[in-house]
């Protein structure tokens, strides 16, 4: 009863640090939107450091706005390329929660990466038959325009009569808020990871008191809410409880240290699919020092969250297409971390 009582508050501290995190991207992702896209299509060079740096972003949507910039023709296809290899998804929240220092290292080392894949991959192929313009599908990518989200006259405007949305965000952040500050959630005691968790908390407070309705149930509720954090929070909670019991109950250790690049060829594969959560499986490993570093980064060059989902939706061979450059690229990045030992 105790291990599953400190894997529910080691799973409750990374998804709410995920979901106040995500919910602080959101605003900015909407507040800043259409700033990058200016002379974009006269720069390669300026195409792979957008398309490396909206991969970097934590979560989807940094992902999301490089598959939709593709679809308007501002940017190549290498430069999804570029993206999709820089991205780790929601996995990059969970990372800089549980090793804040090497997933920074990491995302540095996949930022480079993305560039260099994209740059060759507009260099040896020209998929023209990928750039046609996208059919339109249900998948959210928002297009909306800049939020006007600060109350001129009273910050507090927006209490007169409240939505249950906002009520619920509200009390889930205070929540989780009081349960870090007090020690229940998170480090036992006051360092910059908590520090960090508090601040961003009381970010995430404000952003959710003071923006329209409209943007809580659209972009706050709608999209990370009822989206993202329950399939997080399971994930997360699945992926902890199944690696505690593997490494309490059996000597997975020693057959991994064996069979390295089988794990490898198992990293490769998991990342094809377009979901967040079974990347966390490596993220607990590497956590954990069952596999090393090289494992972790092929893992996060091939997998990409769902941020491919909606080019999947329209273009299957670009989505394979993609695929296939990341498992490459991916295996050429592990198979020499291995030799080499790192």
């Amino acid at each position: 009863m105790k291990m599953i009582f400190d894997v529910l508050k080691h799973a409750l501290m990374i998804t709410g640090f995920v979901f106040v995190m995500m919910l602080i991207i959101e605003y900015i992702n909407v507040q800043t939107k259409g700033l990058w896209q200016n002379d974009l299509a006269k720069s390669k060079f300026k195409q792979y450091f957008l398309a490396a740096f909206l991969g970097a972003i934590p979560g989807c949507l940094g992902a999301f706005t490089a598959v939709t910039l593709f679809s308007h023709r501002i940017i190549s296809f290498g430069a999804v390329v570029t993206t999709m290899i820089a991205t780790s998804g929601d996995e990059a929240f969970v990372m800089l929660a549980m090793f804040p220092q090497k997933a920074i290292l990491l995302t540095a080392i996949i930022f480079v990466v993305g560039i260099i894949a994209g740059f060759i991959t507009d260099t040896l192929f020209s998929p023209k038959h990928f750039e046609t313009k996208f059919a339109h599908n249900e998948f959210t990518i928002h297009e909306e325009e800049k939020c006007d989200c600060i109350p001129h006259n009273n910050i507090f405007s927006n209490f007169n009569g409240t939505s249950i949305p906002r009520i619920l965000i509200l009390l889930i952040i205070s929540f989780f808020l009081l349960g870090t500050a007090i020690g229940e959630i998170g480090p036992g005691s006051w360092n910059w990871v908590r520090i960090t968790i508090v601040i961003t908390s009381f970010v995430a407070l404000f952003i959710v008191v003071t923006v329209p309705e409209h943007f809580l149930e659209e972009h706050l509720w709608q999209h990370i809410v009822v989206v993202h954090i329950p399939k997080i929070f399971l994930w997360t909670f699945g992926t902890l409880f199944a690696v505690h019991i593997l490494l309490e109950f059996i000597d997975i250790n020693t057959w991994i240290a064996s069979n390295m690049f089988i794990i490898l060829a198992i990293a490769l594969l998991v990342g094809i699919i377009p979901e967040s959560g079974p990347h966390l499986i490596f993220v607990t490993l590497f956590a954990s020092g069952t596999i090393p570093f090289s494992i972790l980064l092929a893992s996060s060059i091939v997998q990409d969250g769902h941020g491919m989902i909606p080019m999947l939706a329209d273009s299957k061979r670009g989505f394979l297409f993609v695929k296939a450059v990341n498992i490459i690229v991916g295996a050429i990045v592990g198979i020499i971390g291995l030799l080499v030992g790192f």
